[in-house]
C-alpha cells in the first residue's frame, strides 16, 4: 500500500487522501499501474535488455523446444557495418526491432512485419570520436530501453537520447558524461516510473560514480546519486538503514578513503538495474574502487564494490551492501540482479540473487540488504569467506597485494568469475544460468599517480586458465539447494548474455563464434551454429507479427577480452589488453572481426 500512495500522490498532488472517492482511487491506482508496469513486457515483446525489472531473462515462449530444435535455422541476418564488440541486446516492440552498435552508436529499426526484415529507420548520434581514447574495455554498448512512444538509449561519449519509436528523430539529447575526465556511458538505461536511469563507466580513468535519473519525457534531471562522497552528494538521509553495522555511520563515503580521494575513487555503475514495484525500490551495483593498487586507498572505500537499494522518485538510499570491502582486485558489483520469490527455512521471502564478480552466488533480503547465503560458483581463493553474522567477506591474507610484490593464482582474476554478462532465470527449472570464466592471475600493484582523463590503474596482471585447464563454464545454479545443478565447461571464458525460454532452452553464445543451445534441465547440447566471428551480445527471443517464436543475437568480437582481436594485439605481450595476451593467445586464430545480427527461427 505504500507504493500505492506514494504514486497516488505524484498522480494528483493537488488532492487530500481525505477527499479521495472511490472512483478517483480507481482512476489513480490505474495510474499507478500505467506508471509502474508501463516496462512489464507484453507477451512476445523483449522491450528492455534485462526483458524484465526482475532481470529473469526467462522468454514465456515455447514453440522452440527440445524436439525440434534441431529444425532452428537462420531466418534473416543485418549487417551492422561495424566490427567492434557487440554487447546489445535486440529490442523488440510490436512489429520493430531495434539494435544499437558500438561505438559510433548508429541506431538501427528494422520492420519485422516484412520478409527479412527491411531496414525502417536508421538514426546516427556522431559521438565525439575522442571518446573511443577513454573507454577502458571496447567502445560497446549493451542496448536500448523501450518507454511508451519512444526508444532511449546511451551514447559512449556520454549523452542519453530519446528518439521517436515511429520514427527515428531525436526527441530530447542530454549530455551527462565528461570525457575529459575519462568518463564514458556503455550500460542499457532502464526506466522506472516515468524515470530513465543511467549511470557511468570510467573507473579505471579515476572518476567518480554516479547514478542519474532523468525525466523520460523531457530529458531533465530529476536526482543525481554519486557512489562516493559526503551524505549529501550520496543521497543518503534518514531512510538509510543499513542491515550491518560497518554501513552505518555519517559521510562513510569520505571517511573510508584517504583525504580527497573519494573523488577520484570509481565506484562507476556501468551495469545492471532491478526494479521491485511492490517494494518500490531500484537495485544496482557499483564499480571496483580506484585505483586497482589498493595501498593508495586504505580504508573499506564505500561505497564501491557493493549494491545500492533507493526510492526510484528521490534517489535516497534505503541500504547498501559491500561484496568486496577495500576492493584488492577489481571486483567492479555491477552484475546483474535477480528478484525472485524463494522459500527459506520454511518462510517464502523476497530475495535477490547475485551470482558476483568475486565468485559467490549471493541470496539476499531485498527489504533490508540481510544476506542469507554466499556460496561459490567458481573456483575463489582470494575470499576466504564471507561471515552472515557481520556480512563481510574476509580476504585470503596469503593473497595480499603489496607494491612491488607479485601475488601469483589469486582466483578469480580481475574479470571476475563473472563479468557484466548477465545470466537467466527458469521459472519451469528454478535454475539460475551463469555464462562465466574459469580464470585465476598473477598480480602486481605498482604506484599510481592520477591525471584527469588517463588511466588511474597501478597494478598489472596475466590471466590464466583455472583448476580443469577450461577457461569458461556455462553453469546451471540451484539457489535453493545452494548447489550446482549441471555444468558445461568451455575452452574460453563465456563472455556472452543467457536466455531461458519455455521450451525448456538456454542459449548461449563463445567468443569464437558458436551459438548454442542447452537442455534447461541437464544441460545437454541440442543444437548449435557457427557465426562469422565471436559472440559476446546478449540473446533474445520474441514473437514476430506472424506469430512465430524467433532467437535473436549480435555476433562480433570485443569488449575486454576481445581486444586481442579487433586491436590485433600482440600476444607475445601477456599484459595485453590488461592481461588478456597469455590466456587468449589462440583467439586470433579462432575468430574474426564482425558485425552482424542473427535471427533464427523454425520452418513455416
Amino acid at each position: 500500500m505504500a507504493s500505492v500512495m506514494r504514486t497516488l500522490r505524484n498522480c494528483e498532488r493537488t488532492r487530500s487522501p481525505s477527499s479521495w472517492s472511490t472512483r478517483t482511487l480507481l482512476l489513480l491506482a490505474l495510474c499507478m499501474v500505467a506508471s509502474v508496469g508501463a516496462q512489464t513486457p507484453r507477451d512476445g515483446e523483449w522491450p528492455m535488455a534485462t526483458l524484465d525489472y526482475a532481470n529473469t531473462r526467462y522468454s514465456p515462449l515455447d514453440q522452440i523446444r527440445g524436439d525440434n530444435i534441431g529444425n532452428l535455422r537462420v531466418e534473416f541476418t543485418f549487417s551492422t557495418g561495424i566490427n567492434r564488440g557487440q554487447e546489445a541486446a535486440p529490442i523488440v516492440v510490436g512489429d520493430t526491432m531495434v539494435i544499437v552498435t558500438p561505438f559510433p552508436n548508429v541506431v538501427y529499426a528494422l520492420d519485422l512485419s516484412r520478409p527479412g526484415a527491411p531496414q525502417k529507420w536508421k538514426f546516427e548520434p556522431k559521438p565525439l570520436p575522442a571518446a573511443q581514447g577513454v573507454a577502458c574495455c571496447d567502445v560497446v554498448n549493451r542496448g536500448a530501453v523501450f518507454w511508451q512512444d519512444r526508444f532511449i538509449f546511451n551514447t559512449l561519449d556520454g549523452r542519453t537520447i530519446a528518439l521517436d519509436a515511429n520514427t527515428g528523430k531525436p526527441l530530447w539529447d542530454v549530455k551527462l558524461a565528461d570525457i575529459n575526465k575519462g568518463e564514458t556511458i556503455t550500460m542499457a538505461p532502464m526506466v522506472v516510473k516515468g524515470k530513465v536511469l543511467v549511470g557511468n563507466s570510467g573507473g579505471e580513468f579515476g572518476v567518480r560514480g554516479w547514478l542519474v535519473a532523468l525525466d523520460a519525457a523531457s530529458g531533465k534531471q530529476a536526482w543525481k546519486a554519486y557512489s562516493t562522497g559526503p551524505d549529501s552528494e550520496v543521497l543518503i538521509g534518514p531512510s538509510f538503514k543499513p542491515f550491518y553495522a560497518s554501513d552505518r555511520g555519517k559521510d562513510l563515503g569520505k571517511t573510508t578513503w584517504p583525504p580527497d580521494a573519494w573523488k577520484i575513487g570509481g565506484g562507476t555503475v556501468w551495469g545492471w538495474i532491478s526494479y521491485d514495484p511492490e517494494l518500490d525500490l531500484i537495485y544496482y551495483g557499483t564499480g571496483n574502487a580506484g585505483p586497482w593498487n589498493a595501498e593508495q586507498r586504505p580504508g573499506d572505500n564505500k561505497w564501491t564494490a557493493g549494491m545500492f537499494a533507493r526510492d526510484p522518485d528521490d534517489g535516497q538510499a534505503r541500504w547498501f551492501y559491500q561484496f568486496s570491502p577495500h576492493d584488492l582486485f577489481d571486483y567492479d558489483a555491477v552484475n546483474e540482479t535477480l528478484l525472485l520469490d524463494m522459500t527459506i527455512d520454511g518462510k517464502r521471502r523476497k530475495v535477490l540473487v547475485r551470482p558476483e564478480r568475486n565468485g559467490y552466488v549471493y541470496v539476499m533480503d531485498r527489504a533490508t540488504g540481510q544476506v542469507l547465503s554466499a556460496d561459490a560458483f567458481s573456483h575463489v581463493n582470494a575470499i576466504e569467506r564471507v561471515d552472515l553474522k557481520t556480512g563481510r567477506a574476509h580476504w585470503n591474507p596469503d593473497k595480499q597485494p603489496a607494491t612491488g610484490k607479485v601475488v601469483r593464482e589469486v582466483c578469480p582474476g580481475a574479470p571476475g568469475a563473472k563479468d557484466w554478462n548477465p545470466s537467466a532465470f527458469s521459472r519451469r527449472t528454478g535454475l539460475i544460468y551463469i555464462p562465466h570464466n574459469n580464470l585465476c592471475m598473477d598480480w602486481q600493484t605498482n604506484e599510481v599517480n592520477y591525471i584527469a582523463g588517463t588511466p588511474y590503474v597501478g597494478a598489472d596482471a596475466r590471466y590464466y586458465a583455472g583448476p580443469g585447464g577450461n577457461r569458461g563454464a556455462f553453469t546451471a545454479w540451484n539457489p535453493s539447494t545452494r548447489k550446482i545443478a549441471w555444468q558445461v565447461k568451455e575452452d574460453l571464458p563465456v563472455w556472452s548474455g543467457a536466455l531461458a525460454t519455455a521450451g525448456d532452452l538456454v542459449f548461449y553464445g563463445t567468443m569464437d563464434g558458436w551459438f548454442k543451445a542447452v537442455d534447461a534441465r541437464s544441460g545437454k547440447a541440442l543444437w548449435q551454429f557457427k557465426t562469422d566471428s565471436g559472440i559476446i551480445g546478449q540473446p533474445v527471443s520474441y514473437r514476430g507479427p506472424d506469430g512465430r517464436q524467433y532467437i535473436a543475437v549480435l555476433s562480433g568480437i570485443g569488449g575486454w577480452p576481445g581486444a586481442i582481436v579487433v586491436q590485433n594485439l600482440d600476444t607475445r605481450d601477456v599484459t595485453a589488453a590488461g592481461g588478456w595476451g597469455g590466456v587468449l593467445s589462440d583467439l586470433k586464430d579462432r575468430t574474426s572481426p564482425g558485425g552482424t545480427l542473427y535471427v533464427f527461427a523454425l520452418p513455416k
